[in-house]
């Protein structure tokens, strides 16, 4: 795993000095070794951190350039199907220097151009100067594990796996995207192509850029999308459907566990890590598996459902107990995080990465599971509330919803559940992460009399054409939570602890299988979810292991912000006549905790926000 950097333009770049700061302000995710390189023409440079994951050696310095010096790559991620190309690739012809998935990449792009995308299976993020077409090709997985920023102004192209190292140049602006900034307070992430800082993006999912250096022109287009959902729902197998299940999940762990280096398995005790761990000892017989307990917080302890697993299969097991998390942790999240999300879980992640990182440098996760294969609570209960509220017309049904967002304080519980009520689930979907409606926003806002709320319609343009709601639900997460909250979440916090977190369950085949094949009645339905996989469950995981548990990888961040030093910080950031946001509706915010009221998502969502625009000296116009 590793950071990159880079810059092209038309004209030899005067500006230089920035690219080796920005690269070194990502050391995080690669402590083991730093490179610079410019083109002899100047107009092209590419820097590297490089955290050593496969093939050691210095021959997997980069930037890497092919045998001809006329292509230069920089690399983020691993290409978990490497072996299988790099043998491709000998066979027409090809010759390797190293035993890296970086250079097989290099070699695939030489073979195939850009269709070499559509070939790779992995997570990754990438940049390919080839200076015999004076282009630039920028590239994203299709899940979005690896992230991509970049910048595009005069003529002039800016990449980097981190908006901090962007903003090493400071004479780049740094000012807030209103849209941006809208969607963070409604739906907790800033979606798509769109960045939190004016005149910056993200590369979006399953996309590549291409930039041409002669014209300064550049063309950005997606690669992969989920397939249609075709099969049948009569004519299927379910014995076969199970059967190719199994045989996806094993194969997908199998080559994640390909390393160099030390690598576990993040054992919850759920669905997920469960059938990971299953799998994982079919290729080794010496896995190791962690489980995190915290000390006084008994709801959030896995670890006796943990051991279950871990006896049955014989692992090399290790329980570790997280310290208790404190306010100091925020300011360096916010810092990490470039662009904030509403996540408090981020808390315990990062705890889980720091601990895990003295024993591993890689783990699997679950992550992707629940998207793929209807793991989420909110499933169930959109499916019932269409069943129960089908004959209540939708126009009464949208009365009730405004009167809730008017006339009920935000936070009382069964309020988000009565605005739902407004949700035309024909043909959309509620707007299950709510952070702020519309009428808050507004008075966040009321210093910034040109806010304009738009949140509501790009996630309306968003949804997609679906449809059967079950599928509509799970592609919008897959495509939007999933990309923008769950990996982000997990890839800025591992990678503050340089560990490099793997996901089986994000393996494209599986993607496409889960999406393709599988119907939603094997998905969940209004009393059970994740169907297909808990019946996988049955066959290799021990009779008594719990299949209906779900536990959330939560903090108790109500109860902390009653009292002690998390409150103390949230009423510094907060009040401070610096805030963008009215202070009156903060202090209503935290009065609502003290009467019980779910607000402590609202107001990471404003503190984190705040910390992130103090650190980058971020200005609101």
């Amino acid at each position: 795993m590793c950071g990159i950097v880079g810059a092209g333009g038309a004209a030899p770049l005067q500006n230089r000095s920035w690219l080796a700061v920005g690269r070194d302000l990502m050391t995080h995710r690669g402590p083991d070794d730093a490179g610079e390189w410019w083109s002899d023409d100047g107009r092209v440079g590419l820097a590297q951190r490089r955290l050593s994951i496969v093939d050691l050696s210095p021959a997997g310095h980069q930037p890497m350039h092919d045998a001809s010096g006329m292509i230069s790559i920089v690399f983020n991620g691993e290409i978990y199907n490497f072996r299988e190309l790099r043998d491709e690739l000998i066979a027409r012809g090809h010759g390797f220097r190293t035993n890296s998935d970086t250079e097989v990449i290099l070699e695939a792009y030489r073979a195939w151009g850009t269709e070499c995308l559509g070939r790779l299976n992995g997570m990754f993020a990438f940049a390919i100067y080839d200076a015999r077409k004076s282009e630039l090709l920028l590239a994203r997985d299709r899940a979005g594990e690896k992230p991509l920023f970049y910048y595009l102004k005069s003529g002039e192209l800016r990449f980097a796996s981190e908006l901090k190292a962007l903003l090493a140049d400071h004479t780049v602006p740094r000012r807030i995207a209103s849209e941006a900034l809208d969607c963070y307070l409604a739906m907790g992430y800033v979606p798509g192509e769109r960045c939190m800082l004016q005149g910056f993006n993200k590369l979006p999912p399953a996309h590549g850029l291409l930039f041409d250096l002669q014209t300064g022109h550049s063309k950005v287009w997606r690669y992969w999308q989920l397939p249609e959902f075709l099969v049948a729902d009569h004519s299927l197998d379910e014995d076969a459907l199970l059967d190719e299940l199994e045989a996806l999940i094993e194969d997908a762990v199998r080559r994640q566990m390909v390393a160099d280096v030390p690598l576990g398995v993040l054992l919850s005790g759920g669905v997920d890590s469960s059938l990971i761990t299953a799998m994982a000892v079919r290729s080794s017989s010496r896995i190791r598996t962690f489980t995190i307990g915290f000390p006084g917080h008994d709801k959030l302890d896995e670890t006796k459902h943990a051991e279950l697993i871990a006896q049955y299969f014989g692992t090399q097991h290790t329980v570790l107990m997280a310290e208790a998390a404190t306010a100091d942790l925020l300011p360096r999240l916010a810092r990490q995080f470039d662009e904030p999300i509403v996540d408090s879980s981020m808390i315990p992640t990062f705890l889980v990465s720091q601990m895990v990182r003295e024993h591993c440098t890689i783990a699997l996760g679950g992550d992707g599971g629940d998207e793929l294969f209807g793991g989420y609570s909110h499933y169930s209960q959109i499916l019932g509330m269409r069943e129960r509220l089908s004959g209540i017309p939708l126009s009464l049904r949208t009365s009730i919803a405004n009167a809730a967002e008017k006339i009920l304080p935000v936070g009382l519980k069964g309020r988000n559940w009565l605005q739902g009520l407004g949700y035309d689930l024909r043909k959309g979907l509620p707007l299950q992460s709510l952070c702020f409606d519309e009428i808050t926003r507004r008075n966040l806002f009321s210093k910034d009399a040109n806010w304009e709320p738009k949140a509501a319609s790009i996630f309306k343009r968003l949804c997609p054409n679906q449809a059967d709601l079950l599928q509509r639900a799970t592609r919008m997460d897959f495509q939007n939570y999933l990309a923008e909250d769950i990996l982000v979440k997990v890839d800025r916090a591992s990678m503050l602890n340089s560990l490099e977190m793997r996901a089986p369950f994000l393996d494209y085949r599986l993607v496409e299988f889960a999406f393709g094949k599988v119907p939603s009645r094997l998905k969940a339905n209004t009393n059970d979810k994740k169907i297909l996989l808990k019946r996988l469950t049955a066959r290799v995981l021990p009779a008594d292991f719990d299949r209906q548990r779900k536990q959330g990888f939560s903090i108790p961040l109500n109860e902390w912000l009653k009292s002690g030093t998390f409150r103390e910080l949230f009423n510094d950031v907060l009040l401070d006549p610096k805030s963008i946001f009215n202070s009156r509706v903060a202090a209503s915010l935290l009065m609502g905790i003290d009467k019980g009221r779910k607000n402590g998502e609202r107001l990471f969502a404003l503190v984190m926000f705040e910390l992130w625009r103090r650190e980058y000296d971020i200005s609101a116009s």
